[in-house]
């Protein structure tokens, strides 16, 4: 365990930089991930019932 807290620290706490840019870049990939699985999750819920799914019934 003491090893991967070390290659941790090294890789990415030890300079600011990249400290930040990595907690960017995971909370920017969480917001997509997110946004895509209750966007999946709310379709999957509705279907049938959204405009997607019946316009083909009052648009020709």
């Amino acid at each position: 365990m003491a090893s991967f807290a070390n290659t941790f620290y090294n890789t990415f706490v030890r300079r600011n930089s990249i400290y930040v840019t990595a907690i960017f870049a995971g909370a920017y990939a969480f917001g997509v991930g997110f946004d895509v699985g209750i966007t999946s999750l709310w379709d999957h819920w509705n279907k049938g019932k959204q405009w997607k799914d019946i316009r083909d019934k009052y648009v020709h």
